[in-house]
């Protein structure tokens, strides 16, 4: 019986997990297909009941559902439960259970740039799904101070109430931090720009942008005229992916040049 895979958001078109899935799919040889599917708030329930049913088999959530998948599944690991944000929901004993790939994702992109984390200052920008991972991921490389921006501050002070060693600082503000993150859905668009100033950070400091399909935002084109070093999230989203299929299909696909140039083709 051929397995059904589904990755979920809105917007989704950009999203590559099809094409990265399907292609360890075949190398494997599962007998399984991966699909996207663009989701809306109301349809939650009846997608989840569908994997209790075993019509779909595995599911990837990204923006903005990693929080309001929550409600409708019946366990989270320890990680998604700690973030409160879940991108990959499977069956087992009967149990829907809500894990998070991100935080692994996220940790081993940036260890792959040789970018130093420890004790450096951070600004995150948004607090959307993916940002607990974030937090958790720099945390667990030692960072030495979190600050976060966001459009809307009430979100901000929500993520807050996890995560109180956080420092909230008004959208716009930049000041000089090693490392500004992109957490935000600004940069989907070709025309999206974020209206930081980029005059205050000094040179040489990283930009990485959590977007990765376009493969450069305005936000890392305007990083690299500043004199900033920067990474899109291309390598977050192949290790997270990575690890949603073990979780599935119980095997490590393995991440090598013809993989990364697949992606880029």
């Amino acid at each position: 019986m051929k397995k059904n895979f589904l990755v979920i958001g809105n917007p989704i078109d950009h999203s590559l997990s099809p094409k990265l899935h399907n292609y360890w799919i075949k190398k494997y040889r599962i007998n399984a297909v991966y699909e996207k599917k663009l989701l809306h708030n109301s349809e939650i329930e009846d997608l989840i009941f569908n994997i209790r049913e075993e019509k779909i088999h595995g599911l990837n959530v990204t923006v903005p559902f990693k929080k309001m998948v929550i409600p409708f599944l019946d366990e989270l690991s320890e990680e998604a439960k700690i973030s409160q944000s879940v991108n990959t929901i499977y069956k087992k004993d009967d149990k829907i259970i809500g894990d998070n790939t991100d935080i692994e994702g996220f940790k081993l992109s940036l260890e792959k740039t040789g970018q130093e984390i420890k004790n450096k200052k951070a600004l995150i920008l948004g607090a959307g799904g993916v940002v607990p991972s974030i937090i958790m991921a720099l945390k667990k490389m030692q960072i030495g101070k979190i600050c976060l921006s966001n459009r809307t501050e009430l979100k901000a002070i929500e993520l807050k109430k996890n995560f109180p060693e956080i420092e909230i600082i008004k959208w716009g503000n930049t000041l000089d931090f090693d490392i500004i993150i992109n957490a935000t859905s600004i940069g989907l668009k070709e025309e999206d720009e974020i209206n930081i100033n980029y005059q205050q950070i000094s040179k040489n400091k990283f930009f990485y942008d959590v977007i990765y399909n376009p493969p450069e935002t305005n936000f890392l084109k305007i990083a690299k005229k500043h004199g900033g070093i920067t990474k899109n999230g291309k390598m977050m989203f192949i290790y997270q992916a990575q690890k949603a299929f073990f979780i599935w299909h119980k095997v490590i696909p393995e991440i090598d040049n013809e993989t990364i140039n697949f992606l880029d083709a």
